[in-house]
């Protein structure tokens, strides 16, 4: 009877073993999901890839500086007023927009913002002022 008696016992030995088995893999998987990095990172705010194109009235715009607000990362607009902003950028930030003739723009980044079709306004010129002449000019004469 002793046999009989010690494979039971053995065998009840081995499902508490297996329960304390399975019992440590649950708490390893639970512990590599709540201390997981890539959970970490999802957290903290999204990067937005920039692209766009610029133009006025009459077509695309060539050589339009774009600058990140407080910073000196820029791009420039290719031959057909696009461009490609080098850097990630984060909702909030700010993009500056200039170009000769025309008047600066400024925009705010947003979460969904991933194009930009902007159109530049051109800005008021006025010459002021005359041109002063006190006598005719004369050419010299050399021999």
């Amino acid at each position: 009877m002793k046999t009989q008696v010690l494979p039971l016992q053995h065998k009840a030995d081995l499902i508490s073993n297996r329960m304390v088995q399975y019992l440590l893999i649950g708490l390893l998987m639970i512990a590599s999901v709540a201390f997981n990095s890539t959970y970490a990172q999802t957290t903290t705010k999204a990067e937005i890839n920039v692209k766009g194109m610029v133009s006025d009235e009459i077509g695309p715009l060539t050589g339009v500086n774009i600058a990140l607000e407080g910073s000196n990362v820029g791009a420039i607009t290719d031959t057909d007023g696009t461009f490609i902003f080098p850097k990630a950028l984060q909702p909030g930030d700010v993009l500056v927009f200039s170009y000769l003739g025309y008047e600066t723009r400024r925009i705010k980044i947003k979460e969904d913002t991933r194009f930009l079709n902007l159109k530049m306004v051109s800005e008021a010129i006025d010459i002021v002022g005359a041109v002063a002449v006190d006598k005719p000019y004369k050419s010299k004469r050399s021999f």
